[in-house]
């Protein structure tokens, strides 16, 4: 029993690193479908930006208050400022915005694919002579790539000006106090940080979502599944792929 479900696994994984190759190889080659990329960059972009936008404001916001009161034990809540900004560029702004996408983004896909696959949508373009990779997957990968980072910066904006409005109304902190520690505590490293970890998110997000719906069996329950699977996968991917980016980047840029 123990050995099929790890040969299932293991089966999984390599579609999974197929998939992604077959992926990055349409990216580089064509055909591309310009039209389903500008409607996947709607979607996942400007479709997400609302969710984005109130969690890293709560998230900015409550991280103040709470530091706030713990940095009066030490008088240092004028560094509330440095606090905020550094968990937010470096850590809580990428893997909220990668969670966030997790549960709105890749369960959509894998909903809409896997109502595709059940629907044999997807027999009929290869049928067709549409390679499925090209047409569905390619578009979504890199619209949930791109669009990763710009969520996130705006995530982290976000957050800070939380903070500020709590730090300058309920922690009684100057405003020109909160942001000379925000610009004194971050470093070029810790933009470089904030930036590439939500490139590599998106993808694994995205390809995930992919994956699990092109792997739909079972009909329209089985659709069901494959969305619950997708946000599973994907958030529990988000954690563990940020603690290996991050142990990377602290060998190659600090």
């Amino acid at each position: 029993m123990i050995t099929r479900r790890a040969k299932e696994i293991l089966q999984e994984v390599q579609e999974y690193v197929r998939l992604c190759v077959a992926a990055v190889r349409g990216i580089g080659s064509g055909p591309w479908y310009f039209r389903d990329i500008v409607q996947q960059f709607d979607a996942i972009g400007l479709g997400s930006m609302t969710v984005v936008v109130l969690t890293g404001f709560f998230t900015g916001a409550v991280l103040a208050l709470q530091t706030g009161m713990t940095l009066d034990q030490f008088g240092a809540r004028p560094f509330v400022g440095r606090l905020v900004s550094a968990s937010m560029v470096k850590e809580l702004g990428p893997v909220l915005t990668g969670l966030m996408l997790a549960g709105r983004v890749g369960s959509g896909i894998a909903a809409e694919i896997g109502s595709m696959v059940v629907t044999d949508q997807v027999n009929a373009l290869r049928a067709l002579g549409t390679d499925p990779i090209r047409k569905l997957v390619v578009p979504r990968v890199l619209a949930g790539t791109l669009m990763a980072p710009v969520l996130t910066v705006i995530a982290d904006t976000v957050g800070i000006i939380g903070g500020w409005l709590i730090a300058t109304v309920q922690l009684r902190v100057a405003s020109s106090l909160y942001w000379t520690s925000i610009t004194e505590g971050l470093y070029v490293q810790d933009a470089w940080m904030g930036l590439i970890k939500p490139f590599v998110l998106g993808f694994v997000i995205v390809t995930t979502g992919c994956h699990v719906g092109l792997r739909t069996t079972g009909g329209t329950q089985g659709v069901g599944r494959a969305t619950t699977n997708a946000v599973v996968i994907a958030s529990v991917m988000v954690i563990a792929v940020d603690f290996f980016i991050t142990r990377l980047l602290f060998t190659l840029i600090y």
